[in-house]
């Protein structure tokens, strides 16, 4: 009986462990990710990608995705318009959606 026992403590023990690895884990994750995304807002920063544009966007004569990337600071332009199948098909009036990366 006690060897039952003992074994539900190994076991409860071990449980325990796995979860507490886990959840350290999830943790270093999540900070990993936050110090390359502040990087990457850094670096976009730098290039003049922290102007504010509103998050419903209409293209004016002349303008890119590009150029509306830049300018707003959303270099996802395609990934959040599924509406847009040809990047190289922007017309005046075209509305868009923007999400700019905002200043820390």
């Amino acid at each position: 009986m006690s060897s039952i026992h003992s074994s539900m403590i190994f076991a409860e023990t071990i449980s325990w462990y796995c979860a507490l690895f886990l959840a350290i884990m999830l943790v270093l994750s999540c900070c990993e990710s936050s110090e390359n995304d502040h990087q990457f807002i850094v670096q976009m920063q730098g290039n003049n990608y922290n102007k504010a544009c509103d998050e419903i966007y209409v293209v004016k004569e002349g303008e890119t995705l590009h150029t509306i990337s830049e300018k707003c600071g959303d270099p996802f332009i395609v990934e959040e318009n599924p509406h847009i199948h040809d990047p190289d098909d922007v017309f005046p009036g075209l509305v868009i959606k923007i999400t700019p990366f905002k200043n820390l």
